[in-house]
């Protein structure tokens, strides 16, 4: 009885020190709900975080959005410019998570270890962005779900979009982050 207990008390502070955190954000379409793998992309995760935690998104937009494919955000203001960012991170593409829909991943350039602030959520299962499937062998760093609020991110990726200097697929409204924020844990 004494070992069940044990176990249970063991398992019991494993769950509730592992529990996942979930990030929310407001935008000019509605609310998405994010729930983060720290366990499994603890960089992405803590990187993430940090631009949350220091107001970065709070009046981002959404600046590439092709629908069947994914929607991306967290480096541009309205006017397209954009905001300065932390040291890129290394990429955590093996570590398990995949490029499906409702999942969010670091966005990056060919370098595949320059992730910053920018991001992307999947609208469809991309499994070419998976390292094992990608060109590259290397694949996108995928460190979280949409838990709620995929109706906005479903009416974000059929908003029209034109091309505007070098950026290509940026909606003709701008699609507006107001306010990213840490929900606290329960």
């Amino acid at each position: 009885m004494i070992r069940t207990l044990c176990i249970l008390l063991a398992s019991t502070f494993v769950s509730l020190s592992a529990a996942a955190q979930v990030v929310k954000l407001s935008t000019t379409e509605g609310e998405i709900r994010i729930q983060l793998d720290a366990e499994k992309a603890p960089k992405s995760t803590a990187n993430f975080l940090r631009y949350v935690k220091s107001g970065h998104y709070s009046g981002t937009v959404f600046h590439r959005v092709i629908d069947g494919f994914m929607i991306q955000g967290g480096g541009f203001d309205t006017a397209l410019k954009q905001k300065p960012t932390q040291a890129p991170i290394p990429l955590e593409s093996r570590n398990g998570l995949n490029n499906v829909r409702g999942s969010i991943a670091m966005a990056r350039t060919g370098d595949p270890n320059s992730a910053t602030a920018q991001f992307y959520i999947n609208v469809v299962d991309n499994p070419m962005l998976d390292a094992a499937n990608s060109r590259d062998g290397l694949g996108y760093a995928v460190f979280g779900q949409v838990i709620s609020g995929m109706d906005v991110v479903d009416k974000i990726r059929a908003v029209p979009t034109e091309s505007r200097g070098m950026h290509a697929n940026v909606p003709v409204k701008p699609i507006i982050v107001n306010k990213a924020t840490v929900e606290p844990q329960k």
